[in-house]
């Protein structure tokens, strides 16, 4: 079984809101979940999770600190090793943030801790923001 190393960001902006994306491509097209993917050569799991950030919705991040690790088995055998990171805004102000959806994410957008309640997620985020103690 070949594992994949992957990352994402929990990005919040200053009203403590989550930045999302709609994934457009399997696994799990249609639904919402932190912005994150495979590692690329020469990078570190941070600066994955930094550049997936950028390219999924066009926002600027730092990584502050790994909160937690999963693994997710794919379809085809594989498994994903996934780092999440608690990540901040850096290139603008909290008003000025606007996600622009790039990439493999086929919208991106603000959601507020109760929003989540209604959205289709990604099969264990919400468990995992909990887990991470970043969702109430």
């Amino acid at each position: 079984m070949d594992r994949v190393l992957a990352a994402g960001a929990v990005v919040k902006d200053c009203a403590g809101r989550f930045l999302l994306v709609l994934r457009a491509d399997e696994p799990q097209a249609g639904r919402w979940s932190i912005p994150g993917g495979k590692l690329e050569p020469g990078e570190t799991l941070a600066e994955a999770a930094e550049r997936e950030v950028l390219e999924e919705t066009g926002l600027v991040v730092r990584a502050i600190r790994e909160v937690g690790c999963l693994d997710s088995p794919a379809a085809d055998g594989h498994v994903f090793e996934i780092h999440d990171f608690l990540a901040e805004l850096t290139d603008a102000g909290c008003a000025d943030a606007h996600p622009v959806a790039a990439d493999d994410a086929a919208d991106a957008r603000w959601f507020t801790a109760e929003e989540l309640r209604s959205l289709s997620l990604t099969t264990g985020l919400t468990e995992c923001l909990t887990e991470f103690d970043l969702y109430p």
